[in-house]
Order: structure tokens, then sequence, then C-alpha cells
């Protein structure tokens, strides 16, 4: 584990505190998922534009035309 020391402005410091308080978990609880969060996000951008990046069309096209051409069940329709 390490330890890191953070500059904060008082009220952003002010309203971890409150919303960490307000999910019962400790200020540091609150920063360790906030940090995770936001690597889940720029992890799983950078994940799809690499998966992309290897499509091909075609392949999609292919997928797509084995697809049966019927009706949606009736939980399926919008």
């Amino acid at each position: 584990m390490t330890t890191l020391t953070l500059r904060l402005p008082q009220s952003l410091h002010e309203k971890i505190k409150e919303l960490a308080k307000a999910d019962g978990v400790s200020i540091n609880q609150f920063l360790v998922t906030a940090a995770a969060e936001k690597m889940s996000a720029l992890l799983t951008k950078n994940y799809l534009a690499q998966e992309a990046a290897q499509a091909s069309r075609a392949d999609f096209l292919k997928v797509m035309r084995a697809v049966p051409d019927v009706e949606p069940e009736a939980f399926d329709r919008l």
C-alpha cells in the first residue's frame, strides 16, 4: 500500500467529506473508489478504441446477414 499526499481546495475537501459520509465510507475509501472508477472509464475507452481499430466491416455485415429477419418478442419491443 502506498501513501499519497494531496493538496485539495477546501471546498472540494468539504464536498468529498460530505459525500463519503453520506455513502458510509471513509474519505480514503471514497477517493480510492473514485480513482478506480476513473481508471475503469479510461481503460474501457482505450480497449474499445483498440477493438474498433481491428474491426472489419465485411465481418460485421457477414454476422448481420446471419441474423434472422423476424419480429422481436413482445418483451423486446420498444
